[in-house]
């Protein structure tokens, strides 16, 4: 088996990519930055993935199948919000694909991509709680409870936009004590105990096992978020690129998302 690919840290880790220099990943839910170091291959040819932060966990999985499966080729992996990763594809981030975690972020990097987005997966919006649940939380209208503080996505974010869909749906007029910038961020502060709860996608309640509980949030199955990739024009692997999305779409890729907790598209 390769070495695990490289997992670069968000905006400076993309532009560090001009040398395609990376940073190692973290077991850390929140996906934090880790320190400057190697993957220990030495790969003739280099791929580079953006994809949203709730693909932390699959993509890993699915860029060392993807190396297993071409020997000689390094694939980096950088981890950030879905609005981040448009933003660099549109100026120019030297990768190959782009995976975001809404249709409607893909369509504002149109300008950057080779073709037409296609979709691999959804995902729904739970609430998670720290374990034992120390604020007693039991739905959403505890979350305008006294006392209690909640964490959320920034509305220009993906999990952010459905946040805010559901929570007028659901009468939530309690704004959130800290709005993230993604979800592994909003998972991070309700894991650490500085929470009482947040709003995060199925699959990284899933991700965190027992260091978190789940609570069902009404509406969120009508309300899923499709997640969209693309080859970008900018690349210089074309072939490879598509060797990755075809791997995503295919039976390997649809059984990691699934056994994640993903949807079918």
């Amino acid at each position: 088996m390769n070495a695990r690919p490289h997992v670069a840290a968000g905006l400076l880790g993309v532009l560090a990519l001009l040398p395609l220099a990376a940073c190692s990943s973290s077991s850390d839910p929140a996906g934090g930055a880790g320190e400057p170091s190697s993957s220990g291959t030495s790969g003739s040819e280099s791929l580079t993935v953006l994809a949203a932060a709730s693909l932390t966990e699959t993509f890993t999985e699915l860029a060392a199948q993807f190396e297993a499966e071409h020997p000689g080729v390094e694939v980096t992996l950088a981890f950030d919000s879905s609005a981040t990763l448009a933003q660099q594809a549109l100026e120019g981030a030297p990768a190959d694909v782009l995976a975001t975690a809404d249709t409607r972020t893909m369509e504002s990097a149109a300008a950057a991509l080779a073709g037409a987005p296609e979709l691999f997966a959804t995902n729904t919006l739970v609430l998670v709680v720290p374990a034992g649940n120390p604020a007693g939380i039991e739905g959403l209208d505890d979350l305008s409870a006294e006392g209690v503080d909640y964490v959320a996505c920034v509305e220009t974010a993906p999990c952010g936009a459905v946040w805010a869909a559901l929570a007028e749906q659901a009468g939530v007029e309690t704004d959130a004590a800290s709005l993230e910038v993604d979800v592994k961020a909003v998972l991070a502060r309700v894991v650490a105990d500085e929470a009482d709860a947040g709003l995060v996608y199925a699959t990284d309640a899933v991700a965190a096992g027992d260091a978190v509980e789940t609570i069902t949030v009404p509406g969120a199955e009508q309300q899923p978020t499709s997640y969209p990739l693309s080859i970008l024009q900018q690349t210089q692997q074309p072939d490879l690129a598509q060797d990755f999305v075809d791997l995503v779409l295919g039976e390997v890729g649809s059984r990691v998302l699934a056994d994640a907790g993903f949807g079918a598209p």
